[in-house]
Protein backbone atom coordinates (compact mmCIF):
# COMPACT_ATOMS: atom_id res chain seq x y z
CA UNK A 1 0.00 0.00 0.00
CA UNK A 2 1.08 3.33 -0.60
CA UNK A 3 2.67 5.39 1.77
CA UNK A 4 1.03 9.06 2.16
CA UNK A 5 2.54 12.23 3.94
CA UNK A 6 -0.13 14.50 5.10
CA UNK A 7 -0.18 17.67 6.64
CA UNK A 8 -2.36 20.81 6.93
CA UNK A 9 -0.72 24.06 6.14
CA UNK A 10 -1.07 27.48 5.86
CA UNK A 11 -0.37 30.40 3.61
CA UNK A 12 0.25 34.05 4.98
CA UNK A 13 -0.80 36.80 2.10
CA UNK A 14 -2.40 39.95 1.62
CA UNK A 15 -2.90 39.50 5.76
CA UNK A 16 -5.15 36.42 5.93
CA UNK A 17 -4.21 32.86 6.46
CA UNK A 18 -5.38 30.21 3.34
CA UNK A 19 -5.06 26.79 4.43
CA UNK A 20 -4.14 23.84 2.33
CA UNK A 21 -4.06 19.95 2.49
CA UNK A 22 -0.59 18.76 1.44
CA UNK A 23 -0.43 15.12 0.49
CA UNK A 24 3.48 13.89 -0.42
CA UNK A 25 3.40 10.30 -1.65
CA UNK A 26 6.82 8.09 -0.83
CA UNK A 27 9.14 8.72 -3.72
CA UNK A 28 7.49 11.88 -5.01
CA UNK A 29 8.78 13.11 -8.11
CA UNK A 30 6.70 16.46 -9.11
CA UNK A 31 3.74 18.69 -7.01
CA UNK A 32 0.38 19.65 -8.80
CA UNK A 33 -0.97 22.90 -6.94
CA UNK A 34 -4.77 23.22 -7.23
CA UNK A 35 -7.31 26.16 -8.11
CA UNK A 36 -10.91 26.04 -7.09
CA UNK A 37 -13.17 27.64 -9.22
CA UNK A 38 -16.05 29.86 -8.15
CA UNK A 39 -17.76 28.80 -4.73
CA UNK A 40 -15.08 25.79 -4.24
CA UNK A 41 -12.16 24.96 -1.78
CA UNK A 42 -9.81 22.68 -0.70
CA UNK A 43 -12.72 20.00 0.01
CA UNK A 44 -14.03 19.87 -3.51
CA UNK A 45 -14.56 16.08 -3.90
CA UNK A 46 -14.24 16.57 -7.81
CA UNK A 47 -10.69 18.09 -7.48
CA UNK A 48 -10.03 15.88 -4.44
CA UNK A 49 -10.78 12.60 -6.45
CA UNK A 50 -8.35 14.03 -9.03
CA UNK A 51 -5.81 14.69 -6.63
CA UNK A 52 -5.56 11.20 -5.42
CA UNK A 53 -5.57 9.76 -9.12
CA UNK A 54 -2.69 12.44 -9.50
CA UNK A 55 -0.90 10.88 -5.59
CA UNK A 56 -0.74 6.85 -7.42
CA UNK A 57 2.05 8.20 -9.97
CA UNK A 58 4.32 9.81 -7.54
CA UNK A 59 2.76 13.29 -7.80
CA UNK A 60 2.37 15.13 -4.46
CA UNK A 61 -0.77 17.51 -4.39
CA UNK A 62 -1.34 20.70 -2.85
CA UNK A 63 -5.71 21.88 -2.52
CA UNK A 64 -5.69 24.98 -0.60
CA UNK A 65 -8.49 27.43 0.01
CA UNK A 66 -7.42 30.89 -2.31
CA UNK A 67 -10.25 33.03 -0.83
CA UNK A 68 -11.37 32.86 2.91
CA UNK A 69 -15.05 32.07 3.87
CA UNK A 70 -15.48 36.12 4.21
CA UNK A 71 -14.24 36.32 0.81
CA UNK A 72 -15.89 33.36 -0.71
CA UNK A 73 -19.32 34.66 0.57
CA UNK A 74 -18.89 37.99 -1.97
CA UNK A 75 -19.47 37.03 -5.86
CA UNK A 76 -16.78 39.74 -7.03
CA UNK A 77 -14.12 38.50 -5.07
CA UNK A 78 -14.84 34.64 -6.69
CA UNK A 79 -14.46 36.40 -10.19
CA UNK A 80 -11.27 38.44 -9.39
CA UNK A 81 -8.53 37.00 -10.95
CA UNK A 82 -5.66 38.82 -10.18
CA UNK A 83 -6.46 37.81 -6.46
CA UNK A 84 -6.65 34.52 -7.15
CA UNK A 85 -3.72 34.68 -9.22
CA UNK A 86 -1.61 36.40 -6.60
CA UNK A 87 -2.98 34.16 -3.87
CA UNK A 88 -1.86 31.18 -6.13
CA UNK A 89 1.29 32.47 -6.63
CA UNK A 90 1.73 32.95 -2.88
CA UNK A 91 0.89 29.05 -2.42
CA UNK A 92 3.60 28.45 -5.12
CA UNK A 93 6.00 30.58 -3.44
CA UNK A 94 5.45 28.25 -0.48
CA UNK A 95 5.77 24.93 -2.24
CA UNK A 96 9.41 26.54 -2.98
CA UNK A 97 10.44 27.86 0.35
CA UNK A 98 9.09 24.33 1.95
CA UNK A 99 11.95 21.67 2.81
CA UNK A 100 9.55 18.92 2.07
CA UNK A 101 8.84 20.33 -1.61
CA UNK A 102 11.07 22.97 -2.61
CA UNK A 103 13.55 20.26 -4.74
CA UNK A 104 9.91 19.04 -6.61
CA UNK A 105 9.21 20.40 -10.18
CA UNK A 106 5.57 22.38 -10.08
CA UNK A 107 2.50 21.89 -12.07
CA UNK A 108 -0.98 23.55 -11.84
CA UNK A 109 -4.32 22.01 -12.03
CA UNK A 110 -7.18 24.58 -12.54
CA UNK A 111 -10.87 24.59 -12.61
CA UNK A 112 -13.46 26.99 -13.61
CA UNK A 113 -12.15 30.59 -12.52
CA UNK A 114 -9.32 28.74 -11.30
CA UNK A 115 -7.88 27.93 -14.66
CA UNK A 116 -7.47 31.79 -15.20
CA UNK A 117 -5.86 32.43 -12.40
CA UNK A 118 -3.49 29.03 -12.89
CA UNK A 119 -2.50 30.20 -16.08
CA UNK A 120 -1.98 33.87 -15.53
CA UNK A 121 0.09 32.32 -12.62
CA UNK A 122 1.93 30.09 -15.68
CA UNK A 123 2.61 33.43 -17.70
CA UNK A 124 4.08 35.37 -14.43
CA UNK A 125 6.05 32.15 -13.60
CA UNK A 126 7.32 30.63 -16.97
CA UNK A 127 10.01 27.76 -16.80
CA UNK A 128 8.93 27.68 -12.52
CA UNK A 129 5.80 26.13 -13.57
CA UNK A 130 5.80 22.61 -15.97
CA UNK A 131 2.65 22.00 -16.90
CA UNK A 132 -0.88 22.79 -16.89
CA UNK A 133 -4.16 21.60 -17.04
CA UNK A 134 -7.86 22.95 -17.28
CA UNK A 135 -10.64 21.28 -16.25
CA UNK A 136 -14.09 22.69 -17.48
CA UNK A 137 -12.67 25.64 -16.71
CA UNK A 138 -12.88 29.64 -18.13
CA UNK A 139 -9.06 30.18 -19.17
CA UNK A 140 -9.99 33.23 -21.09
CA UNK A 141 -10.95 35.07 -17.97
CA UNK A 142 -6.54 34.88 -18.15
CA UNK A 143 -6.96 37.54 -20.50
CA UNK A 144 -5.26 37.70 -24.14
CA UNK A 145 -1.69 39.26 -22.59
CA UNK A 146 -1.47 36.59 -20.34
CA UNK A 147 -2.83 33.70 -22.82
CA UNK A 148 0.22 34.92 -25.33
CA UNK A 149 3.09 34.95 -22.63
CA UNK A 150 2.24 31.59 -21.28
CA UNK A 151 5.26 28.81 -22.02
CA UNK A 152 4.20 26.19 -20.16
CA UNK A 153 2.55 22.96 -21.71
CA UNK A 154 -1.12 23.57 -21.43
CA UNK A 155 -3.95 20.96 -21.63
CA UNK A 156 -7.86 21.89 -21.59
CA UNK A 157 -10.47 19.14 -20.58
CA UNK A 158 -13.93 20.42 -21.53
CA UNK A 159 -17.78 18.39 -21.13
CA UNK A 160 -18.99 17.57 -24.62
CA UNK A 161 -22.23 19.14 -23.65
CA UNK A 162 -20.51 22.38 -21.68
CA UNK A 163 -21.22 24.45 -25.29
CA UNK A 164 -20.37 27.80 -24.31
CA UNK A 165 -17.55 26.85 -22.29
CA UNK A 166 -16.22 24.76 -24.89
CA UNK A 167 -16.60 27.58 -27.56
CA UNK A 168 -14.48 29.98 -24.51
CA UNK A 169 -11.86 26.94 -24.40
CA UNK A 170 -11.50 27.23 -28.47
CA UNK A 171 -10.93 30.34 -28.37
CA UNK A 172 -8.02 29.80 -25.70
CA UNK A 173 -6.49 27.54 -27.22
CA UNK A 174 -6.22 29.83 -30.73
CA UNK A 175 -4.59 32.22 -28.18
CA UNK A 176 -2.09 30.22 -26.55
CA UNK A 177 1.62 29.74 -27.85
CA UNK A 178 2.34 26.88 -25.78
CA UNK A 179 2.53 22.92 -26.61
CA UNK A 180 -1.51 22.94 -25.95
CA UNK A 181 -4.01 20.46 -26.65
CA UNK A 182 -8.11 20.36 -26.07
CA UNK A 183 -9.60 17.42 -25.01
CA UNK A 184 -13.61 16.95 -25.08
CA UNK A 185 -15.20 14.46 -22.75
CA UNK A 186 -18.09 12.94 -24.68
CA UNK A 187 -21.73 13.21 -22.70
CA UNK A 188 -19.84 15.32 -20.08
CA UNK A 189 -21.51 18.44 -18.18
CA UNK A 190 -19.71 21.57 -16.57
CA UNK A 191 -19.17 19.28 -13.66
CA UNK A 192 -18.47 16.01 -15.49
CA UNK A 193 -20.76 14.44 -13.12
CA UNK A 194 -21.96 11.35 -15.50
CA UNK A 195 -20.55 7.52 -15.17
CA UNK A 196 -17.18 7.92 -16.23
CA UNK A 197 -16.72 11.06 -16.77
CA UNK A 198 -14.47 12.40 -13.82
CA UNK A 199 -12.30 9.50 -14.29
CA UNK A 200 -11.24 10.15 -17.76
CA UNK A 201 -10.45 14.35 -16.51
CA UNK A 202 -8.37 12.73 -13.92
CA UNK A 203 -6.45 10.26 -16.59
CA UNK A 204 -6.03 12.55 -18.93
CA UNK A 205 -4.46 14.90 -16.38
CA UNK A 206 -2.11 12.15 -14.89
CA UNK A 207 -0.72 11.70 -18.68
CA UNK A 208 -0.16 15.32 -19.06
CA UNK A 209 1.57 15.68 -15.50
CA UNK A 210 3.27 12.95 -15.64
CA UNK A 211 4.74 13.54 -19.21
CA UNK A 212 5.64 16.95 -18.37
CA UNK A 213 6.12 16.87 -14.93
CA UNK A 214 7.95 13.58 -14.04
CA UNK A 215 8.26 11.72 -16.94
CA UNK A 216 6.00 9.38 -19.27
CA UNK A 217 7.10 6.03 -17.55
CA UNK A 218 5.87 7.10 -14.23
CA UNK A 219 2.39 7.05 -15.80
CA UNK A 220 2.57 4.01 -18.26
CA UNK A 221 3.58 1.87 -15.79
CA UNK A 222 0.68 1.70 -13.51
CA UNK A 223 -1.51 1.98 -16.59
Amino acid sequence: MQSLQKELIDVETDGVSLEGMLTIPDGAAGMVLFAHGSGSSRLSPRNNYVADYLQQFRMGTLLIDLLTPHEDSNLSSRFDISLLSRRLNAACDWLQASEATAHLPVGLFGASTGAAAALQVAAMRGDGIVATVSRGGRPDLAGRSALRMVSTPTLLIVGGHDDIVIELNRQTYALLRCEKRLEIVRGATHLFEETGALEQVAALAADWFGLHLIGPKAVTAKT
